[in-house]
């Protein structure tokens, strides 16, 4: 029986996308400036699913654009109303332990958090801050076993992205959750793959 969820939030509690062009606008207008139209696509598009630091390497920004950037990133809050999906809203009632694992600036995630009114869902909420730290997601996870004495059997990890909270979870031997709702993945190594959450609470039986 699994006594904890690990959420992600973007792209998971609510879509990036709704916020993203407002929120992100004065980055995007300097990537604009620096990349040809191509990349500045792509990056576009990145920015809004993977840290920027992963973003930055992937497209071999230069040291100037990546600390402009950077400074830019580090000033941005997130002031308006946010609505989460309708699926975040079915696991609110969930009578388990929740917690609320996110990778970002700390003030940004922060923003968004007060924003989408869910600071009193969780247990405990952890920013993970590339900006400021080495200690990764998989050291969270770790964490939180080890504070509430868990085994890794009894925790399950919910995410969008294979690459980061699926990936780490999976290597310390946790189930995994991925959620998909615009159906972006295919083969993936997470043990629950789905485009809602409906299924969830059959899981935690």
């Amino acid at each position: 029986m699994k006594k904890a969820l690990i959420f992600d939030l973007d792209n998971t509690v609510y879509p990036v996308a709704s916020i993203g062009a407002q929120l992100f606008e004065s980055v995007y207008a300097l990537l604009e400036q620096k990349l040809d139209s191509d990349t500045y696509k792509k990056v576009q598009e990145d920015v809004t699913r993977m840290p920027f630091q992963k973003v930055a390497k992937i497209y071999a920004f230069s040291e100037d654009l990546k600390q402009d950037s950077l400074q830019l990133l580090r000033g941005l809050r997130c002031d308006e109303a946010i609505e989460p999906y309708e699926d975040y809203l079915q696991t609110k009632d969930l009578k388990i332990d929740k917690f609320l694992v996110t990778i970002g600036f700390t003030e940004l995630q922060l923003s968004k958090i007060r924003q989408l009114q869910i600071e009193n869902d969780f247990k405990e909420i952890y920013i993970v801050d590339p900006d400021k730290s080495a200690i990764t997601k998989r050291d969270i996870f770790q964490q939180i076993k080890e504070k509430y004495n868990y085994t890794f059997d009894e925790m399950l990890v919910i995410g969008d992205d294979p690459e980061s909270e699926i990936a780490a979870a999976t290597v310390l031997g946790i189930d995994t959750y991925l959620y998909d709702p615009e159906k972006r993945h295919s083969a993936t190594n997470a043990v629950h793959h789905s485009d809602s959450f409906t299924g969830l609470k059959d899981i935690l039986n």
